[in-house]
């Protein structure tokens, strides 16, 4: 996957919406770690049940084609307009990277998996996955270990 592909969401979300986001992220980071190992294990499991944007997008797309078909059929021809507008935001996202939605999405703090990614190895580094010794030295913070995965 080139750099473009996993910055997209990221270029065409509000910059406000991005810093909301990393600040968020730099705080569930801080605060697992706080909690020690139970901490991290417990926010870990989390991560890998949240939804990223791709999920979320893909899921409501689908579920408001099925409704709008649904009603086309049954209800009033009309409402096959629904399917179509949302067939053009899929289409639209997959080449561009940006749909009418993604921007609710985001301020509603739905991560990219790039994001996510970010806060899993950051916890990992934080837990000593990544080192023989054991364990991150004393020196290094949370943030320390966030700002490494965050290039």
């Amino acid at each position: 996957m080139s750099i473009a592909n996993v910055d997209r969401v990221q270029k065409h979300s509000s910059d406000h919406a991005t810093e909301e986001i990393q600040k968020q992220t730099e705080a569930y980071v801080v605060n697992s770690s706080a909690q020690g190992a139970e901490g991290i294990d417990r926010r870990l499991a989390e991560l890998n049940s949240e939804w990223d944007i791709e999920r979320t997008l893909e899921t409501h797309a689908a579920t408001a084609i099925l409704v709008g078909t649904a009603l086309g059929a049954f209800v009033e021809r009309r409402w096959l307009v629904v399917p179509a507008l949302v067939a053009g935001f899929l289409i639209q996202h997959a080449l561009q990277g940006w749909c009418p939605p993604l921007a609710l999405f985001r301020r509603l703090g739905v991560r990219t998996s790039a994001e996510i990614d970010r806060e899993r190895y950051a916890l990992k580094a934080l837990r000593g996955d990544f080192e023989s010794s054991g364990g991150v030295d004393e020196e290094n913070s949370a943030l320390g270990a966030f700002e490494a995965a965050c290039p």
